[in-house]
């Protein structure tokens, strides 16, 4: 009786030990694959995405797709313009990047006094916000990064690339100085702010205390820090502005 007894834990435990292994390689599996959680450090995103946002990232969506008719149940797509996208950033890779994509493969991109022509026509960019009156001209004596951020190009976009730029558009170190986002190093568009909140995070790379650091600040002020009113919003395509938050715009 006593050894049944041992074996019915032992096969127990077993199956605990299965089920959360199971667990493991499943949650491994999405966060390679399908999602990936990522923070907004920076403001180069505002308004759409506010440094402290907490984002889902859709790894999925720009998977490869095959000739066959089981191919077309999945949400699969190519990088459209307008998405916003998580990516390594060409020049330090492994650090992780998130603008919004402003050209596609064979677009030609110039920038005249701060407006954005795609193909020669106007960009209708209703999420872009500037708060600096200041338009620089069209100086090749101008240093960095003033001499692209107003005037820039005309650029076009090779194979297998994509002109990214950020929403806070005097404020955004993007492809207007580094140049094109390559087809592999893009991880995912965003798709979801699970959390968002109001103290900044600490830069990737940062060292443990000042990961340390964040933990207690959520610890202390999870209630009064978290902007409820942002989560679990849908992040689209053009813009996602916050009522009564935003400080621009007819609010």
């Amino acid at each position: 009786m006593a050894a049944a007894s041992e074996k019915e834990k032992k096969s127990t435990a077993r199956e605990y030990f299965e089920a959360l292994l199971i667990a493991i390689i499943f949650v491994n599996f999405a966060r390679v694959f399908v999602f990936q959680a990522f923070k907004i450090p920076t403001g180069s995103m505002e308004d759409n995405l506010k440094v402290g946002d907490h984002i889902i990232v859709n790894k999925f969506i720009y998977g490869p797709k095959f000739d066959n008719p089981l191919t077309k149940l999945f949400p699969l797509r190519d990088i459209r313009r307008g998405d916003i996208i998580v990516f390594r950033f060409p020049e330090q890779p492994e650090t992780d990047f998130v603008k919004r994509v402003i050209g596609v493969p064979g677009d030609t991109i110039d920038i005249r006094d701060k407006k954005v022509f795609v193909n020669g026509r106007p960009l209708d960019e209703p999420y872009v916000i500037y708060d600096d009156p200041q338009v620089y001209p069209d100086q090749p004596a101008l240093p960095e990064p003033w001499r692209s951020r107003d005037q820039f190009g005309p650029f076009r976009v090779g194979p297998g690339q994509y002109f990214a730029m950020g929403d806070n558009r005097d404020h955004s170190h993007d492809s207007r100085y580094w140049g094109p986002v390559p087809r592999g190093m893009i991880k995912g568009r965003a798709f979801m702010v699970y959390w968002s909140f109001e103290l900044p995070p600490p830069p990737q790379g940062s060292p443990p205390g000042a990961r340390m650091k964040e933990l207690w600040n959520v610890v202390r002020h999870f209630i009064d820090k978290t902007r409820w009113h942002r989560m679990f919003f849908i992040v689209d395509s053009r813009y996602h502005y916050t009522p009564g938050i935003s400080s621009y715009g007819n609010e």
